[in-house]
């Protein structure tokens, strides 16, 4: 599990992003994003992937967009 945070107080800005993946029932992977203001939940979003390569990779490029956006 990745969690990213992005906090910029002048702005009143604290918001999360979590990353994560596991396998479902039926052999699939499945990614899970939740996001939100910190001490909020969040909203969650789920995508499914037939092989755990695709995932990883998916993964990595929403970690590395995030980071680009200033969260670490």
């Amino acid at each position: 599990m990745t969690l990213l945070q992005r906090r910029e107080p002048a702005r009143h800005m604290a918001r999360f992003y979590r990353l994560w993946a596991s396998a479902d029932l039926w052999g699939r992977v499945v990614v899970m994003r939740e996001w939100g203001r910190i001490g909020s939940p969040g909203r969650v979003r789920v995508d499914h992937y037939d092989n755990a390569t695709d995932a990883a990779a998916w993964l990595a490029r929403i970690e590395q967009v995030k980071r680009r956006k200033g969260y670490a």
